[in-house]
């Protein structure tokens, strides 16, 4: 019988934490950030790279997004909630297209939304993106499957790469020597 006790007594103290702990809060992702993901212009596929950093420009120099040790099919570019533009730069770090010159930088223009979630989530920011400009160095085009940036973690912006050259016709042309 005292075993029985101590079994009652211990199924009710767990029932008691059970319902302490509620399950209800806050379980999405709190903020709203643009996730970027990498793709080749030529197969239109998902790509990791490497050698690449990415970072906001006017941002602290050691406030890498992507660093370029590090392999990422892709990023997450946050938006600045106090103004209406935020720009990001790629730069090339391998040795044959470590140059400035070569440097693409990505320019959202958006409008900031204030959002109230729940009590649990508190408030964040929703983004509409309204207008986009980047270089084309080595960005061949850049693709936004959705202007509102929102706290779902989906990847809404496509960043396609020029990975390969496609061969000229002229250069498949095969002669034949006489």
């Amino acid at each position: 019988m005292r075993h029985l006790f101590y079994i009652l007594a211990s199924i009710a103290a767990a029932l008691t934490v059970m319902t302490a702990c509620s399950a209800v809060g806050c379980t999405e992702n709190r903020n709203s950030v643009p996730l970027a993901g990498f793709y080749s212009m030529q197969t239109e596929e998902p790509i990791t790279v490497d050698s690449i950093a990415v970072g906001g420009v006017g941002a602290p120099a050691d406030t890498l997004l992507l660093k370029p040790s590090a392999r990422g099919s892709q990023v997450y570019l946050p938006f600045r909630s106090t103004a209406q533009e935020t720009a990001f730069y790629i730069r090339y770090e391998q040795k044959a297209l470590n140059f400035p010159e070569l440097y693409d930088t990505l320019t959202f223009t958006y409008t900031s939304v204030p959002y109230f979630a729940s009590e649990d989530c508190g408030a964040m920011y929703h983004y509409n993106i309204t207008s986009l400009q980047y270089t084309r160095h080595l960005i061949d085009s850049v693709g936004i499957t959705d202007s509102l940036i929102n706290n779902l973690d989906l990847e809404k912006i496509r960043i396609y790469f020029r990975t390969q050259e496609t061969p000229d016709d002229n250069d498949n042309e095969q002669t034949s020597g006489q």
